[in-house]
Formats: structure tokens, sequence, C-alpha cells
């Protein structure tokens, strides 16, 4: 017995946003790369291409971390309450259940998934972490820390301590879960304050792309969130640049390819471009290993790694950006 299969036929809205030239969002605009290469992006099912996204690099995540600088410097996001930027946030969870239908279906013609999946599952759970990280606007809060000086008694003093956001985290997700990765990394980095550089996976990107237009629906100012679209071998090393606070990446491999120290394009990514600052790496669900976080030998010794396992947990600074905010002590 022969089984034919049917392609399921595309919704006018997917059709439409297909259609359109998918370029980087940059300091709020929809611009081509730097370079002007395109690459295709492909249905896994049916190996057809379905649309042709902006090629972009090492000048175009430079643009980019440029304007999320900018935007976290002198722009309306750190400026705002944190009632305000909730109330933001909120919006993007509640737009992500409306175009639901929408984002399911490329989920699938761009993943592979089948579309109940992706609509039952992934869609609701980006919408709600975004919900969810909304609410922790108001309660990042510091601390009174009552002091006993012994050499100075009968002295008083006022001690406390301060979060604040660390400013640009530049953030790169894998293809497995396309939108649910980019709001499991956007939220919280955007509770605390963060600005954002997103480089999404070469074999995905239309859902965050998507994700992106919703965002700025939602009322986010320009420059807070920045997704470029582009290869590892150069937009996603340039996600390493020493002008970024903090860089959070997902990925399967990157537990053995630390381990084993081996010459790869990950290893020398992020051990020789991000000796200033810790990196947070993260391997996919499957591999379960306790936190830990220690020197390397030799040249590794330049980074903390911070590696664990990438579950489906809510926390305040949620598994992929839990480095979002600094913490200054007075007294």
């Amino acid at each position: 017995m022969n089984a034919v299969l049917k392609e399921v036929p595309i919704s006018s809205a997917v059709t439409k946003f297909l259609e359109a030239p998918k370029k980087l969002l940059i300091n709020g605009k929809w611009i081509s790369a730097a370079s002007g290469k395109t690459f295709e992006v492909k249905n896994p099912a049916t190996g057809r291409t379905i649309a042709h996204a902006a090629e972009g690099d090492k000048a175009d995540i430079d643009a980019a971390v440029q304007a999320a600088r900018h935007a976290f410097d002198a722009g309306p996001w750190p400026a705002m309450t944190p009632s305000q930027r909730s109330k933001v946030i909120w919006r993007i969870g509640d737009l992500i259940s409306k175009y639901a239908d929408e984002l399911a279906e490329l989920e699938s013609i761009d993943n592979g998934k089948p579309m109940a999946v992706a609509r039952a599952a992934d869609v609701p759970l980006a919408a709600d972490i975004f919900q969810y990280m909304a609410g922790w606007c108001t309660k990042i809060e510091g601390k009174t820390i009552p002091l006993s000086v012994l050499y100075t008694p009968g002295v008083q003093y006022h001690s406390y301590t301060r979060p604040e956001p660390i400013g640009v985290v530049g953030q790169i997700i894998p293809w497995n879960f396309p939108l649910l990765m980019a709001a499991w990394k956007l939220a919280p980095a955007l509770a605390t304050g963060c600005t954002v550089v997103l480089k999404v996976a070469e074999e995905t990107p239309l859902s965050a792309l998507r994700l992106g237009e919703i965002m700025q629906e939602a009322g986010l100012p320009n420059g807070v969130v920045n997704i470029v679209t582009g290869f590892g071998e150069t937009a996603g090393a340039a996600c390493g640049a020493p002008a970024l606070a903090a860089c959070s990446f997902t990925a399967r491999e990157i537990a053995s390819t630390v381990t084993t120290g081996r010459n790869t394009i990950i290893h020398r990514i992020f051990i020789k471009q991000t000796s200033i600052f810790a990196v947070e790496m993260n391997h996919t669900a499957g591999c379960r290993r306790p936190p830990w976080s220690s020197g390397r030998d030799r040249e590794d010794e330049r980074v903390n790694f911070q590696i664990h396992s990438s579950g489906l947990r809510n926390s305040l600074f949620a598994d992929d950006t839990g480095v979002t905010s600094k913490l200054h002590t007075k007294s």
C-alpha cells in the first residue's frame, strides 16, 4: 500500500509573512544585512524553500550591540518603572496568545514539528514565560543588612544591596524550540531591565522574527531587543564580543566541547572572545547535571563556565539568562 503525503495549505497570514523579506531587527528597524547576503530557509518536511533570510555577520552584530547599548544607556527602557516594564512584557505574552495559530504554523513549517504540538506546548509556554516574568519586574528587591562591627563599638551602620541590570546581553538559541527558547532567554533579561542581541539558529529563524514584530506591536522601545539571523561561524561568533556584558548560549554539545577542550568553533568563540566576563552556557534537555562553576586548565582559566540543564523551570533568573543582574552593596 502506498501512502500519499499531502502538504497542508499555508494560511493567508503565514503566506503574507513569508512573502515579505526576512530582515534583521536592529534599533527598531528591519534592515538588510550589511553584506547584502541572504540564505534559504527550508521546510524540513518537504525540502522546499519557504523564505530567504538576511545573512548577518560581525558587522551586523556590532550594529545590534551598539543599538542595544544606546537603548540601555539613553533609551526609555531602563528609566521605566518596574510596573511600566511589566505591562509591556505582559502585553508580549498577550499578543503571542492572540497570534497562537499563526506562530504554531510557522513553527511547524520552519522546524518540522507537528502543528498540534507547537499549538499545545511551544506557543502557550512562550506566552506564559513572558507573563510570568512580567510579575517579577516589581519583585526584584535589595536587602538591608544589620552589621555587627566589633572594632567600632556603639557605631551604627546602614548597609543595603540593590540589584541592577548588567547591560547588553548576547543570546544564541538552537533550532529545536525556536520560539520557546527565544522566550526563555528574552523574558528574564527584559524583566531585569537589560537590553538584548538575539542570534537565532539559521535553520529556524522565522518564529523569532515574527516575535520581533510582536514585541514592536507590544510597545517595546527601539533597540531593547535586536534580532540577527545568520550562521554560527560569523554572526554567532560575534556574539562573544567583549562589548557584551554577558552571553547566554544553549547547545547540546557545549558540555563535551568544554570538557574535552576540542578546538571547535564553539570553544574558540567563547575562550578567545569572552575573557572579561562570565559566560553562561546551557546544554539542552536530556543532559542532567548539577550546576557548577569553575576555572579550566590553561587558557580556559580566563573564563568561568556555569553549565546546567535547560529544564522547564521558572526562576527569577531563568535557565538561559541566569546572569541578568549585578549586585551593588553599599554601607
